[in-house]
């Protein structure tokens, strides 16, 4: 797997490749289970799909929650212990969604997900930074995106095989499969080594999240990663639950959408990290948020007006467009937090930043599922202008981004 992956840039470290062969694994098992979550807590658990939303906003609270302290706990004793602490907890967590049969249950286990999830991304990005030269850090994050995506269409797939609501237990099977993932990345992560800590300068400052608050580019840039998320990634969360109960959707027609969408974004993640070294970040991002809202477009009017295969294949479509988008993203976003981070707040930045991600699944999830519950395609124009809203809000802040940050490497 390695060695597949060293073949897309061979620039990259191999600390690096091994990191995401690893998080490939782990993908392939979250593959498999997020695009039924929804339809898990719904159709097998008979929750509403107003709880079933707020049990997914629930990740996303806790996410937030954790957040602060593996920033924290990142700059102090290194990424790869808190990433192999937070893969154990999120073992546990998805591995009792099986057990859920109330509510309460279900709230608690996405709990036990969202604390190890708050800790995952802070932590592995900032091992990521460490691990790559500067002038990679773009392909570093790029990379990312491909092996997760890669994995999570891989998983998708599998999980549409499997899954059926007719047979409540091939739902168990797919956590209990994640959770093995989940375990599998831990056992990677001892060929992989932490990059070196910073030294404390005698004398100086201890670092404090008061010094990253302080910095309005970065706040800018989380705020506006808030919207992308609300009105983007998060929708994709219910999209699964949208095609079967509204245009007759199997859910093995649903892992071949999630597939589609996942060899999109493997097939032209590289070629388009290249094509944006040397280029305006700010630009990508917002056609990113013009593909995303094309997508959701395309979603309401096949919701509208097709049903079962023809609907499915409007899905797709849709998967193309919103893939591409994602594709933006990647080596944009993240390379631009860790280029303004200084190395002794690398964790602390990298934790904002992933906050804005869970906070983006808060709001997504609970304010998406409850128009889904009461007019289901309200949904995806709602959708498709705040992601519009998301890519003017880039270009207007891109005039307070450093002229030497503005581009991505060459």
């Amino acid at each position: 797997m390695v060695a597949y992956l060293r073949r897309i840039d061979p620039r990259l470290p191999r600390a690096v490749w091994t990191t995401e062969a690893g998080g490939l694994v782990n993908a392939f098992g979250n593959g498999i289970t997020f695009p039924f979550v929804v339809i898990y807590l719904h159709n097998v658990r008979g929750f509403s799909l107003g709880t079933a939303g707020l049990v997914l906003a629930t990740n996303g609270v806790f996410s937030l929650l954790a957040s602060p302290f593996a920033g924290w706990l990142s700059d102090r004793v290194g990424g790869r212990i808190t990433l192999a602490g937070a893969l154990v907890l999120m073992a546990v967590g998805v591995g009792s969604l099986a057990l859920a049969h109330e509510p309460w249950q279900a709230y608690l286990s996405m709990a036990l997900v969202g604390w190890g999830n708050g800790s995952f991304w802070p932590s592995q990005s900032t091992m990521l930074a460490g691990l790559a030269p500067r002038e990679r850090r773009h392909a570093a994050y790029a990379l990312q995106r491909v092996s997760r995506n890669l994995g999570i269409g891989l998983g998708g797939l599998t999980g549409g095989l499997i899954a059926t609501t007719a047979n409540p237990t091939s739902f168990t099977v797919l956590f209990i499969v994640d959770a093995v993932t989940f375990l599998g990345f831990v056992v990677v992560l001892a060929f992989v080594p932490d990059p070196e800590l910073p030294p404390q300068e005698e004398g100086a400052r201890p670092a404090r999240y008061l010094d990253v608050l302080r910095d309005r580019l970065l706040l800018g840039i989380v705020g506006l990663n808030v919207l992308f998320v609300s009105a983007g990634y998060a929708q994709m969360e219910l999209l699964p639950v949208f095609a079967k109960n509204e245009a007759g959707v199997t859910e093995r027609a649903i892992g071949v959408i999630f597939l589609v969408n996942t060899l999109v974004i493997v097939l032209a993640q590289l070629p388009v990290a290249h094509a944006l070294e040397g280029r305006r970040r700010m630009p990508g991002l917002a056609l990113m948020t013009a593909l995303w809202a094309s997508a959701w477009l395309i979603v309401f009017v096949c919701g509208a007006t097709l049903e079962s295969l023809a609907a499915a294949t409007g899905f797709a479509l849709a998967g193309v467009f919103f893939g591409l988008g994602e594709c933006f993203q990647g080596p944009t976003q993240g390379a631009l937090v860790a280029d303004l981070a200084p190395a002794r707040l690398r964790g602390r930045y990298m934790a904002l930043s992933t906050m804005s991600w869970e906070i983006g699944f808060v709001i997504g999830p609970a304010i998406g599922g409850f128009i889904l519950d009461r007019q289901p395609l309200a949904l995806w124009p709602l959708a498709a202008g705040g992601c519009l809203l998301a890519g003017v809000g880039a270009l207007v802040l891109e005039r307070g981004i450093p002229r030497e940050l503005r581009l991505t490497p060459a």
